[in-house]
């Protein structure tokens, strides 16, 4: 069956539970029947999700190992790292290794013609050519290159460290849910247990005349809702599983294996310093930077072709009428300056659009810059905000539980009505929801907070902050 349907099926029971009235106490083995449908929908749901024996567990560390090398960005990334090098390897080369090319032409003709490596007639001619050539200076755009390829290398490592941690942290979003999920399943599974053993209690007291009859009716309705809201985090829990499996290359569901409960600590390093990290290391930041030098080093090379060019040459020619010409070679060396003085306005052209290029990527540089401030404080402060609420959320959670201990002792002795004991039911249960949604806010402020800064801010399993190449 499909849960969304099961889900709207047991929202249509509690609209129509909540309109029973008290006057009609023969509707409530209806209602009791169609518990029982839910019940059947919960079962078949959660024999979807499978038992926790049979589903694979992974850690954290785990799925960020597995779920780096399959994230296409990060693919990307290593890609553009491997052809940077590659670049700047061939920038350098430039200054001391000349262009060699190489060339054999083999004819035959239909009459005889005079071959001039053999010095006689002949209908087969064959040529072979080896010529290099050195650039002795290219109006400095060899240095701009080399300067050009530095600052697309460190872009490119930039790039690949953006991309790391992009992955990470939606790994980490995928593994915090399934915890989160899981535990909130759990909260939901306690709050129908609530509901049962009070339905019964109630059922007990309205027998031997010490309760109404709407009290059960009410528990009834309450025991509805919670299945409902058992039915939504199974869901949940089940779309959750399958994205972290996506995560990690997995074609069934995957679990996570519990994180502690543990409150969180605080930040190691203050919000200024974790700004002037964001500035050094960051991957956003260093990778505005790269390309802000990059378009500067593209501007000065194509100011370099208003100067002259200076090339070194020479070559090698041979003819004769065999495969491999070694009758006839002629060698020859040479000096050539070429210095374009108009070329109908394209020179003025590409610098102009490199000069706009370079000015955008200023700008973008600078506001890289104002947009890190503003996101590490966001994020250090989300953190710390995410963190004492889970404190607080820790707290509310054991008075809550303290105060329905209360409650259900003064409504079993007849000394308080039904309305107070679902009131402090459903504050327990949305004061372990909200720990739960506070402790996994937080985790993943803090992968947010890391992924700006571009380390790891605790001692924690998984590969970020060690695949970089530079």
């Amino acid at each position: 069956m499909n849960p969304t349907h099961a889900i709207a099926g047991a929202l249509v029971l509690i609209a129509g539970a909540a309109t029973w009235p008290a006057s009609l106490p023969a509707q409530v083995p209806d209602a009791e029947r169609d518990f029982a449908a839910v019940s059947q929908v919960a079962a078949e749901l959660e024999a979807a999700l499978g038992s926790e024996d049979t589903l694979r567990s992974v850690t954290l560390g785990e799925a960020l190992r597995l779920a780096v090398d399959l994230n296409p960005d990060y693919v990307s990334a290593l890609g553009r790292v491997g052809n940077a090098a590659w670049v700047r390897r061939a920038a350098m080369m430039s200054f001391i290794i000349p262009s060699i090319q190489t060339q054999l032409v083999g004819q035959r003709f239909s009459s005889e013609i005079f071959n001039i490596g053999t010095g006689e007639l002949s209908n087969q001619i064959t040529q072979g050519q080896v010529s290099a050539q050195l650039d002795l200076f290219r109006g400095g755009q060899r240095f701009y290159e080399l300067t050009r390829s530095s600052a697309n290398q460190d872009a490119a490592y930039a790039n690949e460290l953006q991309a790391l941690f992009a992955a990470a942290l939606a790994t980490e979003t995928a593994y915090y849910n399934v915890v989160a999920d899981k535990d909130l399943v759990q909260v939901r599974r306690a709050q129908l247990a609530r509901a049962e053993q009070q339905l019964t209690v109630a059922r007990a007291r309205v027998v031997s005349g010490s309760a109404v009859r709407t009290d059960s009716l009410q528990l009834v309705l309450e025991r509805t809702r919670a299945q409902v809201n058992l039915l939504i985090d199974q869901t949940a829990l089940r779309v959750s599983r399958l994205e972290l499996a996506r995560r990690i290359g997995s074609e069934r569901p995957v679990d996570a294996v519990p994180l502690d409960t543990l409150p969180s600590p605080a930040l190691p390093i203050s919000e200024m310093e974790a700004v002037q990290e964001a500035l050094l290391e960051g991957p956003d930041y260093r990778l505005a930077v790269a390309n802000e030098r990059v378009a500067q080093a593209a501007l000065s090379q194509e100011r370099g072709q208003y100067l002259p060019w200076v090339s070194l040459f020479g070559g090698v020619n041979a003819w004769d009428d065999q495969l491999f010409p070694s009758e006839l070679t002629r060698s020859n060396i040479g000096v050539v300056v070429s210095w374009p003085l108009w070329n109908g306005g394209q020179r003025e052209i590409q610098i102009s659009r490199a000069k706009q290029v370079r000015d955008a990527t200023n700008a973008a540089a600078s506001d890289e810059e104002r947009a890190v401030r503003r996101d590490v404080v966001a994020a250090y402060q989300t953190y710390n905000t995410a963190r004492a609420s889970a404190d607080l959320a820790r707290q509310a959670v054991l008075v809550a539980r303290e105060n329905l201990a209360v409650i259900n002792t003064r409504y079993q002795a007849g000394a308080t009505d039904i309305v107070q004991l679902l009131v402090a039911q459903n504050d327990l249960t949305d004061a372990e929801a909200t720990l739960v949604r506070a402790r996994r806010a937080t985790r993943l402020a803090l992968a947010g907070l890391e992924a700006i800064i571009g380390r790891r801010l605790f001692s924690t399993d998984g590969i970020v902050g060690t695949r970089r190449r530079n």
